[in-house]
């Protein structure tokens, strides 16, 4: 299989015509090789439009979604980037090429090594990888992006309370079928949130209920 080619037509016929038009983005998502972070039983599919399995019932987010997230982000050269999901450690490299510095956590041991040795495979090195159920407790720094790679029953304020002021958060909220992609934004009068799609994604470990935060 062409992966260089089912890269280029990912980008040309998935993320391009999903309102996706921002050429750093496109350009991110054509030269960082998908396949490497994808369970080699799936390599066939690491540029289709599907979810791709990862243990424990997990799934990878489908390529148009990256994309519409990593636009909406924007994550800028001198800004730290929090996401939740580690998962393979796709997302969080897409991130790095973009930001400053890249915490990515998730409850599950084995997928944190798992993004961990991916990242260092793709030569990588302004990632973090760390053991966290951020839905019971969450990091002591701020960060100027947060991305959330799984759903939320309900938003919970508290996400923003570790939002830098200008900060931008990508979540998916509420139940399946249909849940919401919210880009929510902090500024000095508070937060807001503009919905901009609709979708059904995997829900973070206890996201299909109440949030219950630790500090």
């Amino acid at each position: 299989m062409d992966m260089a080619f089912a890269r280029r037509q990912m980008v040309r016929q998935q993320v391009r015509t999903w309102e996706v038009f921002d050429e750093q983005t496109l350009n991110l998502l054509d030269s960082l090789n998908r396949h490497d972070f994808v369970p080699p039983q799936y390599a066939h599919l690491a540029y289709a439009d599907t979810a791709i399995p990862l243990p424990h019932g997990e799934e990878m987010l489908v390529p148009l979604i990256e994309g519409r997230i990593l636009q909406a982000l924007d994550p800028q050269a001198d800004e730290r980037v929090f996401e939740v999901g580690a998962g393979s450690g796709f997302f969080a490299a897409c991130l790095a090429r973009l930001a400053e510095s890249v915490l990515t956590v998730d409850v599950y041991d084995d997928l944190v090594s798992l993004a961990r040795s991916n990242i260092a495979h793709a030569d990588i090195k302004n990632v973090e990888c760390r053991q966290m159920n951020a839905l019971r407790e969450l990091p002591e720094e701020r960060f100027d992006v947060i991305a959330v790679t799984g759903s939320v029953a309900r938003f919970d304020e508290r996400f923003v309370e570790i939002l830098a002021p200008g900060g931008r958060m990508f979540v998916t909220v509420g139940e399946a079928p249909v849940m919401e992609g919210w880009l929510v934004t902090r500024d000095a009068d508070g937060w807001q949130h503009e919905v901009m799609f609709e979708t059904s994604i995997k829900a973070l470990v206890d996201g299909e209920r109440e949030n219950r935060f630790t500090f």
